[in-house]
């Protein structure tokens, strides 16, 4: 039986971080155990393909939810990566940091250590960013770039916003998030730059890494509370690895579910699928949530949308060109301009995202209007709904249980409400006025409480930002010790990957996990970058009596930020985050 100094399970954007950076040291013998397979293919590869993957078994887990009772029972997609990079090969490379906000609340949340000053100069490390200011990164590996944003729609937008009195911001990477403006993506020379790609063949190039595919990882081998190996099946052969140190980064549904097959979790559902009970930690699987997100969608007026490219000619013109030169449509992934705003006076930074696309089509690339048009996706970031992954009792090998509870709290419905309104409001503004024709969805029957409710029970859909089932802390209900990233109360095992994140960000999920990972790096070594200063942390200094500001003029860095989310608690009522 092989032994290494670490396993990693799970080659998604965590996984490969790891393997990376832990590799570093090349006297470190690191086995990856990934259940996919490669992710060598031209659709991963090719930007503006971005829904095709999504949909093959090749490259998706498929999973979905059990039905969720607040959505009238509806049965909810949850796409996962499956292969080399995880879900960095799949999604839709929106490059989005989160606000400096989101991580002065996962340090008040019990996240030690984890506020903006410390993570800032490892979101700098990660990052080779074409758009540098003084708060980004220029030698990273993930390439980040701006689209050419030579569509009017996006500059439209992005003025639209400004006129209804939001701030414009540069670059919602760089010193302000909230506010409308370009953004990114991880493209570097016209292709995806997925963790795979940044990270992993680079560490198996060292020759110290062992990458093996198609490995489904069944357990954690434990002796008493210490972790030493893995079991798993590789072409139908059940197989044992040892190792000094276990690292779980199979992604926020796979990661409990792994622990709790080995004996790790709430000890009455352990007993109630026959798994012998090695440690009860009652609060794996728990706190799960996510990001929901509509479709506002508008008739244009003029040709300019990229509806014509839509047809079969039109996209294999699209594809013979970045085949040729790698660019051109085929290397943006069409977000090209998107958005950060507050909900409501009260609320202290931005809990509403805006991603903004010249086309009326669904994410997925399966439902497209007939001529031209345009849409936001425009969703919550902070919602209160809490929802649970489970084994199956009946077979805890197979698909696990996943129920989101979306939409449980009465807060998110109001907040999703407000999405709808708030966006029609941008989409009258005088900018928008020369493109903007007849609302496609909701539509224009659809005004009332009653009315948009139906909406988002019928239309809402995951953004595929699942998170927070082993999350850090030090009370009852978390899983992880965030100065070493251990599992509370086990040895030699770690978990890392954005089933840690005691709260979800304020937008995409993916560079978040990747710095998350790169310091969780550092933590198992025993070493750490020093803080960033300055490192500030931007907000509108009217944030208490207004909703929307032309200017983010307050740095909270070395404030009580604490003290701020309480406030902030007692003037929108009662307990915003959970």
């Amino acid at each position: 039986m092989e032994h290494y100094d670490y396993i990693i399970v799970g080659a998604g954007s965590a996984g490969c971080v790891l393997a990376n950076r832990l590799g570093e040291d090349i006297r470190k013998r690191i086995l990856v155990l990934e259940a996919g397979g490669s992710d060598n293919a031209l659709i991963v590869r090719m930007p503006s393909a971005l829904s095709i993957p999504m949909n093959t078994k090749r490259f998706n887990w498929g999973f979905v939810t059990e039905p969720e009772p607040h959505l009238d029972g509806r049965v909810m997609n949850l796409p996962r990566g499956k292969g080399l990079g995880g879900s960095s090969s799949i999604n839709g490379m929106c490059y989005v940091r989160g606000n400096p906000m989101d991580y002065e609340l996962w340090a008040d949340h019990g996240a030690t250590g984890w506020n903006w000053a410390n993570v800032l100069p490892y979101f700098k490390r990660l990052e080779s960013a074409s758009d540098a200011g003084a708060f980004r990164g220029r030698g990273g590996p993930i390439k980040v770039t701006r689209g050419s944003e030579t569509n009017p729609l996006y500059q439209a937008f992005i003025e639209a916003g400004v006129q209804a009195g939001y701030a414009r911001s540069a670059n919602m990477n760089d010193l302000q998030h909230e506010g409308f403006g370009p953004m990114e993506m991880n493209v570097g020379g016209g292709e995806r730059c997925s963790a795979a790609v940044a990270y992993l063949r680079p560490a198996m190039a060292r020759g110290n890494v062992r990458v093996v595919t198609h490995a489904h990882t069944t357990c954690i081998l434990t002796k008493g509370r210490k972790a030493v190996g893995v079991e798993y099946d590789h072409k139908g052969h059940r197989v044992q690895a040892r190792a000094s140190e276990v690292v779980l980064s199979a992604g926020s549904i796979m990661s409990p579910v792994i622990l709790q097959r080995s004996g790790i979790g709430p000890g009455g559902e352990l007993q109630q699928a026959g798994i012998d009970v090695v440690h009860d930690l009652p609060g794996v699987g728990g706190n799960l949530m996510d990001h929901l997100e509509l479709y506002v969608q508008q008739e244009c007026t003029q040709p300019v949308s990229l509806y014509p490219h839509m047809s079969l000619m039109g996209k294999a013109r699209i594809g013979l060109r970045w085949l040729l030169r790698r660019d051109g449509l085929g290397a943006t992934n069409h977000f090209e301009a998107g958005a950060h705003i507050r909900s409501r006076a009260g609320v202290l930074y931005p809990d509403i995202q805006f991603h903004f696309l010249p086309l009326a089509i669904s994410y997925d690339g399966k439902s497209l209007a007939k001529g031209h048009g345009f849409q936001v996706h425009v969703g919550t970031k902070r919602s209160k709904s809490r929802g649970r992954v489970r084994l199956n009792a009946s077979d805890p090998l197979g698909a696990p249980r996943v129920r989101f509870n979306y939409m449980s709290h009465e807060d998110d419905w109001h907040e999703m409400r407000t999405c709808v309104r708030l966006t029609r409001e941008i989409f009258q503004q005088p900018a928008l006025a020369p493109f903007a024709g007849q609302e496609l969805a909701p539509g224009p029957d659809c005004n009332n409480d009653v009315q948009i409710d139906q909406f988002i029970k019928d239309k809402v859909e995951s953004a595929y930002h699942p998170c927070g089932t082993c999350r850090m802390g030090e009370d009852s209900q978390s899983v992880i010790d965030p100065k070493t990233m251990r599992v509370h109360g086990m040895d030699g095992l770690s978990v890392v990957d954005a089933s840690v994140m005691p709260q979800a960000t304020a937008g995409d999920l993916n560079v978040p996990t990747l710095m998350l990972a790169e310091r969780a790096a550092d933590l198992i070594r025993g070493t750490n970058l020093l803080a960033a200063d300055p490192a500030p942390v931007m907000v509108d200094e009217n944030w208490k009596s207004r909703q929307r500001s032309g200017t983010i003029d307050m740095d909270l860095s070395g404030k009580d930020t604490g003290a701020l989310f309480a406030e902030e608690r007692n003037l929108v009522g009662g307990t915003r985050y959970q």
